[in-house]
This record gives structure tokens, C-alpha cells and sequence, in this order.
């Protein structure tokens, strides 16, 4: 990474509704001159919590359908035969895919030798650039049922990486996907550091040790705040003893409060919502602690 380069700080989480989205729109608020990115792109729902303006909307292609002509296919049936998907109807003698099951190998492509199959790109979602108080959001949205999740988030990434290089821009602040499959680690790949944000439960230390080795497998240093931290002491401690286990530094915790969801409810971050309530002092708290951890990382 060069000196220059914008550290990447994605907030990820081992599970949904840990909180992670609404932590991360109240993060925005202190995070000086930064980018922001929605990498959640199977629900991306960041947006909702910035009050977003002057949205620009791109088709997003991310992989190909095949497409049989009829004119010029012979109805040899090969196509079928070789299909591992069942993409590939047959009615009245006539062939033709189906575009939700086609996977976009290209077998059929390749082997009809009447060269009847095309091969398109495939729409599989789109990408948005918004405006906010807060800096320029990168978003987007992937068709129900498409595939591709992983390459679109890596799309979301460098649009926001280029912008931040424009803008000479130190951070980019992603909103990463729950869980540790494909779209999680397609936004971690790379990434400076990662922000786990869990709850004190057995569902949420499960899950958060199952992606702190997800983390330590990729190399990425991580930070772990805990939510709703005083809904069970004992989880409280488990999950402060797995951090130090597997090197994690604990960057605080915070406890239940319904002002998150009130927040929700006017679409805007608690912080914008309640700016002088306990929670939004303990969340500036936090924010300043991450961010001289982040500045003192730079300096060495």
C-alpha cells in the first residue's frame, strides 16, 4: 500500500441485526473527509439512514446469458446434453434457455456446432453514486436471484477507491455484508482494517469467531465493538476474551438503546436524530478511540 493510498475500514459483523449498518451511518459522522460505500449489496440499506441526494443510476453487468437463436439452431439437442444447470428447454422440438437458471458457462456456446448460441452480458443489478452531508455514498443493488454478489461488491470498492483518490481522501468507510460468505470476502480482501460489530449473545460469539477467522485468514487486522453490551454479562466477557484471542483489538462497547430504532424510523443516523443523548456521546467516544488507533497506525 502506497503512503498515499485511502485506508479501507470496513464494518462487518458476523450475523444481521447486530447493528452494524446504524453503527456505521453514526460513524460517518466523525470520520473526517472520507468516502462511504454500501457493500451490502444483496440489501443494501445505508442510504436509508443519510437522507441521499443527486443519486446517478448505472446499469450494472456482471455476467453473460446465453441466448439461442431459432432460426439457426438445428435442434440437435447437444445444448441440453451438455447443460449441468438445466438451463435449456425443449418445447415442440424448439430449444431455448432459461435465462434465471443459466449460469453462464459457456459450454453450450462453444460446443453448438451450428453456432446458434450467442453469449450476452447479463443484467444483473445496478450501481448508484449519491450524495450526503456526509461525503459521496457508493451503492448498489443486485437483481433477486442474479449472481455475481462478490464482483459487484469489488465494483462498489473501486468506484469508491477512485473517488477517494480524487478527492485525496484518507478513509473509506464501508458498510460491509453480514455473515463470511462470498460478498463478505470480497469486501475484506484488501481492506486496512475491519470494524466486527456483535452482540453478547451465543448466536453473536458464534458467529463473530467464525469471521475474526475469516479475518485472520485474509491478514486484515480487526477492531471489535460490542453492542447491546449489557443484555448479558456473561457473553460480555466471553466475547471480550475471544477479541484477545484471536488478537482483536476491543474498541468499546455500547448498550441497548431504542433510540437506534427510532432513528431508523425517521431515516436518519442517531446521531443526527439525537445528537446529545448518552448514546451518541459514548458513539463519538468510540469513533475518536478508532480514529487515533487509525492515525497512530499511519505514523508508524
Amino acid at each position: 500500500m502506497a503512503h498515499n493510498d485511502p485506508k479501507e475500514i470496513v464494518v462487518i459483523s458476523g450475523k444481521g441485526g447486530t447493528g452494524k449498518t446504524s453503527i456505521t451511518a453514526a460513524l460517518a459522522s466523525f470520520f473526517p473527509n472520507k468516502i462511504l460505500a454500501d457493500c451490502d449489496v444483496d440489501a443494501a440499506d445505508l442510504h436509508l439512514l443519510l437522507n441521499i441526494s443527486a443519486t446517478e443510476k448505472h446499469d450494472y453487468y456482471g455476467g453473460h446469458v446465453a441466448e439461442i437463436d431459432p432460426d439457426k439452431c438445428n435442434s440437435c439437442g447437444l445444448c441440453e446434453s451438455l447443460c449441468r444447470f438445466d438451463a435449456i428447454d425443449v418445447k415442440e422440438g424448439k430449444y431455448a434457455v432459461q435465462e434465471m437458471s443459466c449460469e453462464g458457462c459457456k459450454v453450450c456456446v462453444d460446443a453448438c456446432p451450428e453456432k446458434a448460441i450467442a453469449w450476452h452480458p447479463a443484467l444483473n443489478g445496478a450501481w448508484m453514486k449519491s450524495e450526503t452531508k456526509h461525503g459521496p455514498l457508493f451503492h448498489a443493488r443486485l437483481i433477486p436471484g442474479s449472481e455475481n454478489s462478490g464482483k459487484l461488491v469489488t465494483f462498489v470498492r473501486e468506484k469508491a477507491r477512485e473517488k477517494a483518490i480524487e478527492n485525496k481522501a484518507p478513509y473509506i468507510l464501508i458498510d460491509g455484508p453480514p455473515g463470511i460468505g462470498c460478498p463478505v470476502i470480497a469486501a475484506v480482501t484488501g481492506a486496512h482494517r475491519l470494524l466486527m460489530v456483535t452482540e453478547p449473545t451465543p448466536s453473536g460469539l458464534h458467529d463473530l469467531e467464525r469471521v475474526l477467522q475469516l479475518a485472520a485468514y485474509f491478514k486484515v487486522p480487526s477492531y471489535i465493538l460490542l453492542n447491546k453490551a449489557d443484555i448479558n454479562k456473561d457473553y460480555k466477557e466471553k466475547t471480550e476474551k475471544c477479541a484477545a484471542q484471536y488478537g482483536a483489538k476491543f474498541i468499546g462497547s455500547l448498550p441497548y438503546s431504542t433510540l437506534f430504532t427510532e432513528a431508523q424510523l425517521k431515516g436518519v443516523s442517531i446521531l443526527d436524530a439525537f445528537p446529545d443523548s448518552e448514546i451518541a456521546k459514548e458513539l463519538k467516544a468510540i469513533a475518536e478511540n478508532l480514529i487515533t488507533h487509525l492515525q497512530e497506525e499511519k505514523q508508524c
